[in-house]
């Protein structure tokens, strides 16, 4: 019996164990982990860049005669796929934890307890769940709905292809200038070259903040919410006693992708194209992650928010380009 409830109590623990590891992210990288942090506002669960790329129309077709969309066709590997993997986990989840407990009480419960393999199964199902949910949350981006011909008289209709990247560029332009503008009638003296300016001072700000591991000269540069988030992290490295060494710092380009107000603030969606050295080493100075030669090159978007007008700029969120 003892031996059974052993079993079953090493069960629990992988239990708790994996979902630990899931949950906390690793912070052994440059600001942000290389990961997606923050908040855009409404804009949140939309791919930064992608806002208006997704709604643009890339072919040209007439509305239907009746003013109806089509129906969206729902994507493969949506909500149905996650909820039966979801419930298929739960299954061999909740069947192998009552065999594990029944076979605690006893030869009177039935069952032999859990093995290891067991518990192997299980840790490879909660990997393959946070592989799953990884990648959704990564490719999250808006839907738009298309509208065509219905077939009542119109089959003759030929749909007129225009270049895909004459519509982004355009969109993109658009829609910049217009937050621009509306940025500039709340605080005229807004600059967009001093804006760019002040990201990459920001920038190298944030990242030397990060490699000292000084939380207080982080919180000026930070919203609310990013403090929380990088105070974690760093006290996470402190307590494995490892510091995060970010050298040779160089910012390529600074580009603006997105502009929008709401809810009384600004918002500014810059994309950072960068490389540095990149590693992790104890306090000794002992590399433990990364490479002291090997430089790394990556793009992220970097969201900034004020209140609307002539106030101090803040990091809001940290989003990586995906591909």
């Amino acid at each position: 019996m003892k031996r059974n409830f052993a079993k079953a109590f090493a069960l629990l623990a992988a239990v708790f164990m994996l979902s630990a590891t899931v949950l906390e992210t690793s912070a052994h990288a440059r600001a942000a982990g290389g990961r997606s942090i923050g908040s855009r506002g409404s804009r949140s669960y939309s791919t930064p860049g992608t806002t208006y790329r997704q709604s643009t129309p890339y072919q040209q077709s007439a509305p239907s005669p009746m003013g109806q969309p089509q129906m969206q066709q729902p994507s493969a590997g949506g909500g149905f796929l996650r909820s039966m993997a979801g419930g298929i986990a739960g299954g061999l989840l909740g069947g192998m934890l009552f065999r594990g407990l029944a076979g605690a009480g006893g030869p009177g419960y039935g069952g032999g307890g859990i093995g290891l393999f067991e518990i192997i199964l299980l840790a490879g199902i909660g990997y393959m769940i946070y592989r799953m949910v990884r990648r959704r949350r990564s490719n999250t981006t808006l839907q738009s709905v298309s509208t065509g011909y219905g077939s009542q008289g119109y089959d003759s209709y030929q749909q007129q292809s225009i270049p895909a990247s004459y519509h982004v560029e355009e969109s993109i332009r658009d829609d910049v200038q217009t937050g621009l503008l509306h940025l500039r009638q709340m605080d005229p003296s807004f600059d967009e070259a001093r804006f760019k300016d002040q990201v990459m001072d920001n920038f190298f700000r944030i990242q030397g903040g990060w490699m000292n591991r000084d939380q207080q000269a982080l919180a000026p540069l930070l919203t609310t919410e990013m403090q929380g988030i990088f105070r974690e992290d760093i006290e996470r490295l402190l307590r494995e006693a490892r510091v995060n060494r970010l050298e040779n710092i160089a910012v390529r380009s600074v580009e603006i992708e997105e502009v929008w107000q709401e809810a009384g603030q600004d918002y500014v969606t810059a994309l950072i194209y960068a490389n540095l050295l990149d590693y992790t080493t104890d306090e000794r100075g002992t590399v433990l992650e990364g490479s002291k030669t090997d430089p790394v090159k990556f793009e992220e978007y970097w969201t900034f928010t004020r209140p609307v007008g002539n106030n101090a700029w803040r990091l809001a969120a940290i989003n990586q380009k995906q591909g």
